[in-house]
C-alpha cells in the first residue's frame, strides 16, 4: 500500500503544476424545447464571414452549453436537434477574452405529434476526431448483410489475417470493445464471435491508437470500441432488420432493436439470429530438408476442405432508473449462444525429392463446437454538483461455457493407393469454463484553474478451467491418451488504479498527462503433470497528449503510452488442437507479456485531411511460430516471445464531398514492421515495407436511391515469421428510402472480382511452407430495414465498463 500512495503522490505533484493561464473568449446559453430542456442538441459555432464550422459542442441534461478557446471575431450559433426545426442565432461580436452568453434559445418541433413522421440525417461514413476515428457502420450501404468482422475488414487502418486475428495500423495485439466493455476473448474465439454477429446490430466503431490512461494498458497498438445501437426516444423506438445473403452457400441475419423510455424508466433490448454457411479451403506445401547440408528429403503437400455451418444468437437487455436529476441506476444481461458444426477433409501427399508419392493420408475431421456466453452489468452513475464532479461504478460477472467434441480419423495409403499402416481415430472431448468479476469506479471533477481531474481504481478476477481429454480408438473401445490429455486450471487477479490530468493552457495550446499502475497476480494448475507456475508483477504505464490549434484550419495532437499485452488465457495452457495428424496447434505456459511505446502526431486540416506519423517499438512480442518435426514430418503453431518489433507508419484520411451527391473517403497507411530475436534458438531479422488503403464513394441519387462502391487493398507484409501477400477487395452496394422514408432496403454485392484470398509464407531454419486460403467471400445481399417510433428526444444511456480480460479468452483454440 505505501509504494501505491508514493506513486500517487508523485502524479499529484508532477501534473497539478500548471502554468499561469492566459484568457480565452468563450460563450455559452441554454436551449429549450416546448416544454423543457433539450438534451444532446448539436451546438455549431460559425464564423458569420463564410459559415464555416468553428467549434462543436452538445447540451448537457439541463440544456445547458459553453463553448471555449474562440478566437475574437463575429459569429453565430447553429443548434440542431432530432424532431426539431434547425436555429440560427442574430450575428454577434466576440472579444478576445470575453464570456458571451447567448439569449435563451427555443426550439420548435417539425410537426405537432411525432408519431409517423421519421426525422433522419446523413452521416458520414468516416469521422475523424483528435483521438479516434469513428466509422458509422449504417452510412455505407456494403455493410448490409455482413458480419461484424467483415466490416472490421475493410475499416481504414484494419487488416485481418487468416486466423482471425486483427491488426491495428500493421501493429497487433489491439483490445476490441463492445460498448466500452471488453469481450474477454482471444483472438481466434473472438474473430469466431464476429464472423457469427451481423452488423445490423452496429451504430459505430471506433478506433483509438493511443487510449488514454482511464482505459486498461492493455493492447499494444490499441482499442477498437464497437458500438451496438441504443436509441435516444422519450417513449419507443424499433426497427426490424431481415436479410439473406448468397454466395456459394447460403447465410441470412435477422434482428430486433427497441428503446422505450417513460418517466424515470428507460428500457431497452435487442436481440438477432444470424445463419451462416461457410466454406474454407486451405492449401499448404511444405518442404523438409537436412539439416547439415539443406539438402530436399520430402516434400508435404497439403488440402484442407473445410465446410461450417453455424447458427448463432444474440441478446441484450437491461434498464436505467433515474433516481433524481443527479443519480442514475443501470442495470444489464447480455449473451452469445452459437452452435457450430465443423467439417474438414483434409489429404496429404508426402513426396519424396524427385516428386514420387511415398504416402497419401487422408483425414476427416469432424468437429462441434457449443458456446455459451452471459454477462451482468450492474451500474450507477452520480453527478455531485454542476462543476462536473461526476462518479461511476461498474460491477461486473461474466462467465463463458464451451463445449467442444472432435473425432480425427485418419487413413494411410501407400503410392499404388493400397493401406498402408492401420486408421488411427482420435477422439477429444474438450470443455471449457472462465468466471470473470470485476469492479470498476470512475471519478471525475474540475479543479481550480480549470484542470479536470480524473481518477480510478479497478479490481478484477479470473477463473479458467479447461479439461482437454483425448483418446485413441483400439477396435474395440477408446483408450484415454495420457500424452496428448490436459487438465489445466488458471487463476489471475489484477488490481489497478490510474489518475489523469488535462487542461486547456490556452487558446492554442492543451494539455493532457496521466499515469495508470497495474499488479498482476496469476497462478497456472496443470493437474494432470502436477506442475504449477506462479508470477505476479506491478507495472507503471504512462501517457500524455500535448495539442496545439495554429488557426481555424490547422490542428496538431503529439501523444505517447505505454502499454502491455498479456497472452491470452488458453494461449498459456499446452493443450492440442489437431487439424490432422501432421499439423496442430499447443499452447506454452511460459509465455510473458508483452511491453510497448507508442508516439504518434496527427495533423488535422479543416477537419477533412487527417495526417499521423507514429512509432512504437513492442518487446517479448507474443507471436505465432511454425515449428517442425523432420522426423514425423508434422508442423505445429504455438505462441511464443520470439522477437522485438519496431514499427514506423504514416496514414492520411480524407473525408469531403466532391459534389452536392457525391463523398469519398479516402485513408491510406503505410509503415515499416521490422522484427529481430530468436525462433527456435536461431535468431532472424526480417523486414518489409506496406501499404494499406480504403476508399469509399457514396452517391446520394434521385427518389430516394443511393449507392456505395468502396474497396481496400494491402501489399506484401510481415507479422512475425509470416509474409502475407498483397490482397483485396471491391464492394458494390445500392439503397432505396420506401414506406415514406420508414424503410429502407438495400442490395450489395461484395468481393465482386473474388480478389480476397490469402496467400503467404514463411521462411527461417528448418521451416519452408507456403499458405493459401479461400473461403466463401464474394457473396450477394439482399436486406430490408423498418424503423417506427413514437417520443422526443432522450438522453442515451451510460455504457457499463469492465477491462481487458475478457480480450484474452480463447476457448478451444480452434480456427
Amino acid at each position: 500500500m505505501r509504494n501505491w500512495r508514493n506513486i500517487l503522490a508523485a502524479i499529484g505533484l508532477v501534473t497539478v503544476s500548471v502554468a499561469a493561464q492566459a484568457q480565452t473568449a468563450k460563450i455559452n446559453g441554454a436551449v429549450t424545447g416546448t416544454q423543457k430542456p433539450v438534451e444532446a442538441a448539436s451546438v455549431g459555432v460559425l464564423r458569420a464571414k463564410d459559415s464555416a464550422i468553428v467549434k462543436m459542442a452538445v447540451t448537457d441534461k439541463t440544456g445547458q452549453f459553453e463553448v471555449e478557446k474562440l478566437a475574437a471575431g463575429k459569429y453565430l450559433v447553429l443548434i440542431q436537434s432530432v424532431g426539431y426545426n434547425k436555429y440560427y442565432s442574430p450575428v454577434f461580436d466576440l472579444a478576445n477574452g470575453q464570456s458571451y452568453t447567448i439569449q435563451p434559445i427555443t426550439l420548435t418541433n417539425i410537426s405537432k405529434e411525432l408519431e409517423g413522421v421519421v426525422v433522419t440525417s446523413k452521416k458520414p461514413m468516416i469521422e475523424q476526431k483528435l483521438d479516434r476515428t469513428i466509422i458509422n457502420v449504417d452510412a455505407s450501404p456494403t455493410n448490409a448483410g455482413a458480419t461484424v468482422l467483415e466490416v472490421l475488414e475493410k475499416s481504414p487502418g484494419i487488416s485481418v489475417d487468416k486466423d482471425g486475428n486483427i491488426s491495428l495500423k500493421g501493429k497487433q495485439g489491439v483490445v476490441v470493445l463492445i460498448d466500452g466493455k471488453p469481450t474477454y476473448l482471444g483472438a481466434q474465439d473472438l474473430a469466431n464471435m464476429l464472423r457469427n454477429m451481423s452488423s445490423s446490430n452496429l451504430e459505430t466503431i471506433e478506433l483509438m491508437t493511443n487510449p488514454p490512461a482511464r482505459f486498461d494498458a492493455s493492447g499494444n497498438s490499441g482499442v477498437i470500441n464497437i458500438k451496438t445501437k441504443k436509441t435516444k426516444t422519450m417513449g419507443y423506438n424499433a426497427s426490424i432488420t431481415s436479410g439473406y445473403t448468397q454466395g456459394v452457400l447460403p447465410k441470412s441475419n435477422h434482428s430486433f432493436n427497441l428503446n422505450y423510455r417513460q418517466n424515470k424508466i428507460n428500457f431497452f433490448a435487442n436481440a438477432s439470429y444470424n445463419y451462416n454457411e461457410q466454406f474454407g479451403n486451405i492449401k499448404i506445401d511444405r518442404n523438409f530438408r537436412n539439416q547439415q547440408n539443406g539438402n530436399l528429403l520430402t516434400t508435404f503437400n497439403q488440402l484442407a476442405k473445410n465446410n461450417r455451418i453455424g447458427n448463432s444468437y444474440n441478446y441484450k437487455a437491461g434498464f436505467d432508473y433515474f433516481m433524481n436529476k443527479k443519480t442514475t441506476l443501470g442495470l444489464v444481461v447480455n449473451g452469445y449462444n452459437n452452435v457450430q458444426d465443423e467439417f474438414t477433409d483434409n489429404t496429404t501427399y508426402i513426396k519424396d525429392p524427385a516428386g514420387s508419392l511415398l504416402t497419401r493420408t487422408q483425414a476427416i475431421n469432424d468437429v462441434n463446437m457449443k458456446f455459451k456466453n452471459v454477462g451482468v452489468n450492474a451500474n450507477l452513475r452520480h453527478v455531485f454538483d454542476s462543476t462536473g464532479k461526476e462518479l461511476t461504478i461498474d460491477a461486473d460477472y461474466i462467465n463463458y461455457t464451451q463445449n467442444n467434441k472432435q473425432v480425427l480419423s485418419n487413413e494411410f495409403f501407400d503410392h499404388m493407393g493400397n493401406i498402408k499402416s492401420p486408421d488411427e481415430i482420435l477422439r477429444g472431448i474438450l470443455p471449457a469454463s472462465i468466471n470473470i468479476y470485476s469492479l470498476k469506479a470512475d471519478y471525475s471533477q474540475t479543479l481550480k484553474g480549470q484542470v479536470k481531474f480524473e481518477a480510478g481504481a479497478k479490481t478484477s478476477y479470473v477463473n479458467t478451467d479447461n479439461d482437454a481429454q483425448y483418446a485413441n480408438w483400439n477396435g474395440a473401445q477408446f483408450v484415454n491418451d495420457i500424452t496428448r490429455s490436459n487438465h489445466f486450471l488458471y487463476k489471475e487477479n489484477i488490481n489497478a488504479a490510474y489518475v489523469n490530468f488535462s487542461k486547456q493552457f490556452s487558446k492554442k495550446w492543451s494539455g493532457q498527462l496521466g499515469l495508470r499502475a497495474e499488479n498482476t497476480n496469476i497462478t497456472g494448475n496443470q493437474l494432470t503433470t502436477g506442475e504449477v507456475f506462479k508470477r505476479n508483477y506491478t507495472q507503471v504505464f504512462p501517457t500524455a497528449y500535448i495539442g496545439y490549434t495554429a488557426n481555424d484550419k490547422n490542428q496538431f495532437a503529439l501523444s505517447y503510452g505505454r502499454r502491455i499485452d498479456r497472452p491470452n488465457y488458453q494461449d498459456l495452457n499446452p493443450f492440442y488442437y489437431f487439424l490432422d495428424k501432421y499439423t496442430y496447434q499447443v499452447g506454452n505456459p511460459y509465455l510473458r507479456p508483452q511491453f510497448s511505446h507508442n508516439i504518434e502526431l496527427v495533423h488535422t486540416y479543416r477537419g477533412i485531411l487527417n495526417t499521423s506519423l507514429n512509432y512504437s517499438r513492442t518487446n517479448d512480442i507474443i507471436q505465432d511460430v511454425l515449428e517442425q518435426i523432420d522426423s514425423t514430418n508434422s508442423s505445429f503453431m504455438k505462441k511464443s516471445n520470439i522477437a522485438r518489433r519496431q514499427n514506423i507508419g504514416a496514414s492520411v484520411s480524407l473525408g469531403m464531398p466532391v459534389t452536392k451527391w457525391f463523398r469519398t473517403n479516402v485513408y491510406v497507411n503505410v509503415f515499416y514492421n521490422h522484427f529481430k530475436g530468436m525462433v527456435n534458438n536461431g535468431e532472424i531479422s526480417v523486414g518489409a515495407t506496406s501499404m494499406m488503403a480504403n476508399i469509399s464513394n457514396q452517391f446520394t441519387l434521385p427518389k430516394g436511391w443511393g449507392a456505395e462502391l468502396s474497396a481496400f487493398y494491402r501489399t506484401q507484409g510481415v507479422e512475425g515469421v509470416l509474409v502475407a501477400k498483397p490482397m483485396g477487395a471491391m464492394n458494390i452496394g445500392f439503397t432505396k428510402q420506401v414506406l415514406k422514408n420508414k424503410g429502407m432496403v438495400r442490395l450489395v454485392v461484395r468481393d465482386v472480382l473474388y480478389t480476397q484470398i490469402f496467400n503467404g509464407y514463411s521462411r527461417y531454419q528448418n521451416v519452408d511452407v507456403t499458405i493459401r486460403q479461400n473461403r466463401d467471400s464474394r457473396v450477394v445481399n439482399l436486406s430490408f430495414t423498418y424503423r417506427f417510433s413514437k417520443g422526443k428526444t432522450a438522453a442515451q444511456r451510460k455504457r457499463g465498463g469492465a477491462n481487458e480480460e475478457q480480450n484474452r479468452v480463447n476457448l478451444g483454440g480452434g480456427n
